[in-house]
């Protein structure tokens, strides 16, 4: 998570409640994140539990691909569906949750709107966001996935 965002003690409470009840049921954990891109736009969300914008995503369910995880989540999140196959950005370890998460990215440019969008208890908004000109409190992970989407970065191995 970027620095400069903190959780609340509430928040931080029931991450680490969720991240143990994690630990005891898997080893390793997949996680997805959706990455739709319209010329040089990103859609991002913001979170009713954390904060920051990020990209809309989740876990991997039981005999679900990853793919299809990104793509469900997508559709559950924004309303959004997704077209086509997507090109796999990459896999990334994500330390801040225990070393045990690995996200895999997704990007699609090709999608088109199955539900319009209303705030609910995941979701609180979305947004359309420049590459260029990302909101303050962008997730760390998010904005350097998007340089390097961009092409300012080379790609990284951790979230």
């Amino acid at each position: 998570m970027n620095d400069t965002l903190r959780l609340t003690p509430l928040q931080r409470l029931r991450t680490r409640l969720h991240l143990f009840s994690v630990a005891v049921r898997k080893r390793l954990t997949v996680g997805v994140r959706a990455v739709l891109v319209k010329e040089r736009k990103v859609l991002l969300v913001r979170h009713t539990y954390l904060p920051g914008w990020h990209f809309p995503g989740g876990g991997v369910e039981p005999f679900e691909s990853a793919e299809l995880a990104a793509a469900r989540e997508t559709m559950e999140e924004t309303g959004y569906a997704v077209e086509g196959r997507p090109q796999l950005l990459g896999l990334f370890l994500n330390r801040a949750n225990g070393g045990r998460d690995h996200v895999a990215v997704y990007i699609w440019r090709e999608f088109h709107t199955q539900l319009e969008f209303a705030p609910n208890m995941e979701i609180a908004e979305l947004d359309w966001f420049e590459m260029d000109a990302l909101p303050s409190g962008v997730e760390g992970g998010t904005a350097r996935r998007i340089a390097e989407i961009a092409g300012a970065k080379p790609p990284a191995a951790e979230w």
